[in-house]
């Protein structure tokens, strides 16, 4: 699309408008590139917002862009939209070349995560310092603020806030985690946050020779005519967005800094502390979905391997607090030492702890649980290959002491949140028993538990502890500035960083519960009552089936075996089959294991628990209905018959009580010849209706026999019904022919059988047809004459 003349930047706007409608995208991402190349950044600065918004769609939601979280690899747009927008591609090219300008592009407020809006709109100056100095106010006031952002933090803005705008429902089915979106953010990550090496210079560079960054901070903000004071929170931030002259490694950072910090105020920072203090939200809570949890994911464990990058002789230094007195470590190390702890650990937590807490209770909380999984797991990202087998009892090593103790709430808290969720869960799912499972895994593993009640001890310190403590600052014991035991420093650090996560967590006034307190030990105690309950109805569903599928053997080919339907409509779900009733067993099983290693539990006490539970479902509890109460319709559920459905510790028998006739069409039935049948089998009955309903009804033999070969409903065993199908059932059902069975593929490969061993002893198809019917008869004959015996014994 370039021309030999560069046209002028309106006209540019609207050339690429028009083609945004008539050209492929292969077509117009080539003419995007040459237009990158030869246009100056002054003609591209007019299109750049609008490219934005055309690649990753409008900030409302109306307009989708390119559709990045439904583009899959299958798709041959896939590859054209990762290959112009790669960290080193002509979309980053375009930033680089608009960050040398020093251009700015506007975000209005409203748009920012629900805490950053209020504080900004309440006069509040946000904690993060990536929306410092940068508001605009317009004459109409605060409701309308816009934030001016540099090209790099307007065009991550974007990417980022791509996630959580809704999503219009995908044409053809995917994962989430094979779209073009999600690659991306994986791509960004490992370029932008490296485990080796630094982060690649800029592809471009202006005639200084450098990118210009944006102007450092400053803690005089535009803030100051409202009387609002600078929050301690910036005194914590250890990296200034580096000048034009800035050292080409702090360019670096900030360009890392800036990355995270936007993903992590876009995805994350959705609630305050306040929020949860306060137990109300001022609005509506911001509600993740299982794609953004994914992404999180995602972004945890490219931190964690960040993180972990760190050359060994920097892991034995000083604390981050004490950074500013190594003058020698470089920014890039700096940044891996604090980057977990200081940007995401709070934000990540109150999201953490928001999921946990608003979540469905079915299968999708997966992705949920092991976002926190992977975040008190930094060990399993060091980059080392572990053996699986030898990973199953893997101690947790020593050097992670300091990480479990500054993220102490991350293990207890989200643990006693997660506790009070799976006991209001159907483990008897075998998706719902995995998680269980996974978890007590995870705090199974040698160490780990010890390490969290070394933590849980130091913070039950005594106050007074603090009150010998050094100031933070304090001189080393060579330059003479300790009157402390080395030992004695240690410790007291330790305990003031445990006692500094929680309060900053939690507030300064929170309630801390014991992870191995009597009060969470109880609730332990009832989490494995409802394993145990879950693994006895596994088994005996899991028999129940077994029997099922017995009766249903060879003989039941020849029409032997149950004639009842509704044996097929039982209600059970896929998870409930007997392969995963099997693994829902093994599940449970060794989470029990695992809870009694985590918690050191007695071994003779818990089997003495599980038996004694057992014994009291055989003796005939497990045939008991949920409590219920009589309605005026019906039963009605009580809050106990709710917890002991959730729990899986009752169940009704749920079966088919419709009309049989009107069942859904099975996969083993032709669907041509039940419609047709049951047109023939109502003409029959509509015609000789009454001669059936007169014969049915005498008491003697021709009586019984007429009603074993026609349909009669109030023969049916009844249920407890609800309401509804109790309505349904108090219509008069009268005697009925039923051909459905014909219609069934079993039922014609028998007869085709039967008449196809007719034909080689030479009979007729008209003598097959009457041996058939003849041998019918005469076993209905037999089964009548059975019942009457029985009856009289």
């Amino acid at each position: 699309m370039a021309a030999p003349t560069l046209q002028q930047p309106s006209f540019l706007l609207a050339n690429l408008r028009n083609d945004s409608t008539t050209k492929p995208l292969l077509h117009r991402c080539q003419d995007l590139v040459k237009i990158i190349d030869d246009y100056p950044a002054k003609e591209l600065h007019v299109i750049f917002p609008w490219l934005v918004e055309t690649v990753f769609g409008s900030l409302d939601g109306i307009l989708g862009g390119w559709n990045l979280r439904l583009l899959q690899a299958r798709s041959h747009e896939y590859n054209i939209a990762l290959e112009f927008l790669s960290p080193s591609g002509p979309m980053m090219k375009l930033v680089y070349k608009l960050q040398a300008e020093e251009y700015k592009y506007e975000i209005p407020v409203n748009y920012l995560p629900g805490p950053v809006k209020a504080c900004i709109q309440q006069g509040v100056l946000p904690e993060c310092p990536l929306f410092h100095n940068k508001l605009q106010f317009p004459l109409s006031g605060l409701l309308t603020l816009n934030l001016a952002l540099n090209p790099f933090e307007f065009f991550m803005f974007n990417f980022a806030y791509c996630l959580i705008t809704p999503k219009p429902p995908p044409q053809q089915q995917g994962s989430s985690t094979d779209s073009a979106y999600f690659v991306l953010v994986d791509m960004y990550l490992k370029y932008f946050l490296p485990s080796e090496g630094s982060v690649p210079p800029s592809p471009f560079s202006d005639s200084r020779g450098s990118v210009t960054a944006p102007s450092p901070r400053s803690t005089s903000v535009s803030f100051s005519g409202y009387g609002v004071h600078s929050p301690s929170l910036l005194k914590h931030h250890i990296f200034q967005q580096p000048s034009v002259n800035a050292d080409p490694a702090a360019q670096e950072i900030w360009r890392s800094e800036t990355l995270l910090q936007m993903f992590v105020e876009v995805w994350l920072h959705h609630y305050s502390l306040e929020m949860y203090q306060k137990l109300q939200s001022p609005q509506e809570p911001f509600s993740p979905t299982e794609e953004h949890v994914l992404v999180v994911r995602l972004l945890v464990k490219n931190l964690h391997a960040f993180s972990n990058s760190l050359k060994p002789d920097q892991l034995t230094s000083s604390p981050p607090t004490h950074s500013h007195t190594h003058t020698h470590t470089s920014p890039l190390e700096e940044f891996k030492r604090v980057v977990v702890q200081r940007f995401v650990q709070q934000k990540l937590y109150l999201f953490l702890q928001h999921c946990f807490g608003h979540w469905p209770l079915d299968a999708s909380f997966r992705a949920v649980l092991e976002t926190w999984l992977s975040y008190i797991q930094p060990w399993r990202y060091t980059g080392e290959k572990i053996n699986p087998q030898a990973d199953q009892n893997r101690t947790v090593p020593e050097k992670w002491e300091s990480f479990v103790q500054e993220n102490l709430l991350m293990y207890t808290k989200l643990f006693q949140v997660l506790l009070n969720r799976a006991v209001r869960t159907d483990l008897v799912n075998a998706k719902n028993a995995l998680m269980v499972f996974r978890v007590s895994k995870v705090f199974a593993q040698p160490n780990l538990a010890d390490m969290i009640q070394k933590g849980e001890q130091l913070f039950l310190e005594p106050e007074h502890v603090l009150h010998h403590r050094q100031p933070r600052g304090y001189l080393t014991p060579n330059q003479g500035g300790s009157f402390l035991s080395s030992r004695q420093r240690v410790v007291t650090d330790m305990v003031f960083r445990v006692k500094s996560h929680v309060y900053a967590l939690e507030g300064q006034d929170c309630q801390y519960k014991q992870m191995f307190g009597n009060e969470l030990r109880g609730a332990v105690m009832k989490l494995i009552q409802i394993i145990a309950q879950a693994r006895q109805t596994a088994k005996r569903i899991s028999d129940h089936s077994n029997e099922v599928a017995a009766s249903n053997s060879f003989l039941s080919w020849f029409g032997v075996g149950s004639s009842d339907l509704n044996n097929t409509f039982s209600g059970a779900e896929p998870e409930e089959s007997g392969e995963c009733l099997k693994k829902t067993h093994e599940f449970l099983d060794r989470a029990l294991e695992h809870l009694c290693q985590i918690f050191k539990l007695n071994q003779g006490q818990l089997t003495q628990l599980i038996s004694t539970l057992g014994s009291c479902q055989d003796e005939g509890n497990c045939k008991q209905l949920p409590d219920c109460i009589q309605g005026e319709n019906g039963l009605m559920l009580t809050d106990l018959g709710r917890k002991q459905i959730i729990s899986g510790q009752r169940r009704f028998d749920i079966q088919y009580q419709g009309d049989p006739e009107l069942q859904p069409i099975r996969s083993y039935e032709s669907a041509l010849l039940v419609r047709l049948l049951y047109r023939v089998s109502s003409l029959i009955n509509l015609r000789f209706g009454a001669h059936m309903d007169a014969v049915c009804s005498r008491p003697d033999f021709p009586g019984r026999l007429c009603r074993h070969f026609l349909s009669d409903g109030d023969s049916a065993p009844r249920l407890n019904q609800s309401p509804l199908s109790r309505r349904w059932s108090e219509r008069p059902r009268r005697p009925r022919l039923s051909l459905r069975r014909l219609a069934s593929f079993r039922t014609l490969m028998v007869l085709l059988l039967i008449y196809g061993l007719g034909a080689i002893l030479s009979f007729s198809p008209v003598s097959s047809s009457i041996i058939i019917l003849t041998g019918g008869f005469l076993y209905g004959l037999v089964l009548t004459l059975l019942q009457d015996k029985l009856k009289t014994h």
